[in-house]
């Protein structure tokens, strides 16, 4: 009958609407479990929990473990079963896996607020994976439900998938389940922003781990000893100095807006020194963990041999007693995703946030993906969403989400999942 998709459409983004208390509790139970990286040891208590919100759905789930051969480092770090869990139903449709990331980043410091506990306050919900990415999650089982409730009719049957180490580990799950063959249909990535966005591609990452090697004595009579934090000075001045040089570098790809013009480029960061212990004793060991933002146009094995050669050249004339590189983290760069399902999802996107067909721009990103690692398993195209905003707090203290963007992704996911959407969409 006339009018009838539209109308049954609009009932199921009107329940979205009315879902918030569900929406939060899910958001709540999701951020209660930590599952920082590292170590990454809170992956079985998530998939327990992603199973018995997933099943009232219909969704029957299989975990798939990545080997320790594969993702263990000499430098350890990480720690606990690397359990990726996929959730399918097999309603014959054509398949759409929808990937979400489960681990954080540490919640670190300066929080105002409990970093694994939801809290709502102005209007922002606050907690560690409120944004990234968490909360996408509780969006996508509220498209479900509203989309269970009233029957309404699927273009794509949803294939749900839970992954691990996407946050720097050395081989991300969803880089093993593409490599195994177990990504079905398209896929679609919440590990982006809320904002009408066609995604033009990202950079790759490589976190280096240096341990300087000294000999701990007294520091007031200090025989024999050999203090590694003074050795690493040369080799941080070195990589300051590598620092400004790589940060010359842009790349071709489009910026996002708020770099208003300015090119991408390329980025080095010293992220974590540590070494001593108290003033009375000579530091027998220093780290430094170095992060390396490397665009598309960069070639990997270049940019660890440039990284590799500056650590050995800068601790050439060095009295420490061994320097060891160890890679405990790797993210390839994302190419070019876009493909024929973009339209469909640019669509429902501007339709769920509001934004306007005109608004939706190409843009990259110096932030990097493990979807790059799908990529060179053979799926090309990739669709991006997510909650994240410049300045929701992502990877900083007091993350946070609002109820109305989660609302917002929510209706978008349903939206491009619904068979109706395609009828009705101008």
């Amino acid at each position: 009958m006339a009018g009838t998709a539209t109308d049954h459409i609009e009932q199921a983004l009107d329940l979205v609407g009315a879902d918030t208390a569900a929406i939060e509790q899910d958001l709540a139970r999701l951020i209660a479990v930590d599952t920082s990286f590292p170590p990454g040891d809170g992956y079985g208590a998530l998939a327990d929990l992603a199973e018995t919100l997933v099943a009232p759905l219909g969704f029957s789930c299989r975990r798939v473990s990545v080997p320790p051969a594969l993702w263990s480092t000499p430098a350890g770090g990480a720690a606990g079963e690397r359990i990726n869990l996929i959730a399918e139903r097999g309603s014959g449709l054509p398949p759409c896996s929808l990937y979400f990331h489960v681990d954080t980043v540490p919640a670190g410091e300066g929080w105002t607020m409990p970093p694994f506990a939801l809290t709502r306050a102005g209007g922002r919900l606050y907690g560690r994976g409120a944004a990234d990415m968490k909360g996408t999650i509780a969006a996508t089982l509220a498209a479900l439900r509203a989309l269970a409730r009233t029957g309404s009719p699927l273009r794509f049957e949803p294939r749900l998938l839970f992954c691990t180490d996407e946050e720097g580990g050395l081989y991300p799950g969803i880089r093993y389940l593409a490599e195994q063959g177990l990504i079905e249909g398209h896929l679609l990535s919440f590990n982006g922003g809320a904002a009408p966005r066609i995604w033009a591609g990202c950079f790759g990452s490589i976190d280096l781990l240096i341990r300087i090697r000294g000999r701990g004595a007294h520091s007031g009579d200090p025989v024999g000893g050999i203090n590694a934090v003074e050795e690493a000075i040369p080799l941080l001045n070195a990589l300051m100095a590598l620092k400004t040089r790589v940060e010359g570098r842009t790349s071709a790809m489009p910026p996002p807006p708020h770099w208003v013009g300015r090119p991408l480029h390329a980025r080095l960061t010293v992220a974590a020194l540590h070494g001593g212990q108290k003033g009375s004793s000579l530091p027998a060991a220093f780290e430094i963990l170095v992060n390396r933002r490397y665009a598309p146009e960069e070639d990997f094995a270049q940019v660890r041999d440039e990284l590799e050669a500056t650590i050995r050249d800068a601790m050439a004339a060095s009295h420490a007693l061994g320097v060891e590189t160890h890679m405990v983290g790797h993210l390839a760069p994302v190419s070019d995703p876009t493909g024929p399902h973009w339209p469909r999802w640019q669509a429902a996107l501007a339709r769920g946030f509001g934004f306007a067909p005109e608004d939706f721009r190409a843009w990259g990103s110096s932030t990097s993906s493990d979807m790059g690692f799908v990529q060179q398993a053979g799926i090309q195209e990739i669709l991006l969403g997510g909650l994240t905003r410049p300045d929701n707090n992502t990877h900083a203290p007091d993350e946070f989400t609002t109820l109305e963007d989660l609302i917002a992704l929510a209706r978008s996911i349903l939206l491009y999942l619904s068979r109706d959407f395609a009828e009705t969409r101008s």
